[in-house]
């Protein structure tokens, strides 16, 4: 039987309540809503290293979904910090568009969930083995997307290989002309 630890170590669980009220933390503790340090737009977006215009967007494709004022006012925690920085890590390492890692953050939080779940002692171990099962279609599924990428990098790599050998053909034969 696969571990649930293959499953989940790798996931983020990240909170994105957006009602006040205790929010769960990777720890496993609960920090109440009031007490948890919350960043304003502009502080926030420093903080991650991006525009409030990115906030704003990836807030609109449901990327990250921060808190809000009674005034409408948006409010970030160190999740939803946490977050944006998963972001960025997968735009800047995997080249994922915000599309596909969509589909990995949903992948992710489905994975947390699933840690979560699986650890519950009233859990049954039926469940257990349907989540395990479940866990694995998801990565396989993650593994897919990193392959894709994978394949396109190499088939890059390869088309500029070519290139920069015709390029080196070319000067050397004008050197020995």
């Amino acid at each position: 039987m696969t571990s649930p630890g293959a499953c989940t170590e790798t996931a983020d669980p990240v909170a994105t309540a957006t009602t006040p009220g205790p929010v769960q933390r990777a720890s496993g503790g609960a920090v109440p809503a009031e007490r948890e340090h919350l960043l304003g737009i502009g502080a926030a977006a420093a903080a991650a290293g991006v525009s409030e215009r990115a906030l704003r967007y990836y807030q609109q494709l449901g990327l990250i979904v921060p808190r809000t004022t009674p005034a409408g006012t948006r409010r970030y925690s160190a999740d939803d910090l946490a977050r944006v920085a998963r972001i960025r890590e997968l735009q800047t390492l995997l080249g994922l568009n915000l599309d596909e890692i969509a589909i990995v953050l949903r992948n992710e939080d489905r994975m947390a969930q699933i840690r979560l779940t699986y650890h519950d002692e009233r859990t049954s171990d039926e469940e257990r083995q349907r989540l395990t099962r479940e866990c694995l279609v998801l990565q396989e599924d993650l593994r897919g997307t990193v392959e894709a990428k994978r394949v396109a990098l190499e088939s890059f790599l390869a088309d500029l290989d070519a290139r920069i050998a015709r390029a080196k053909d070319l000067l050397a034969g004008h050197r020995s002309s």
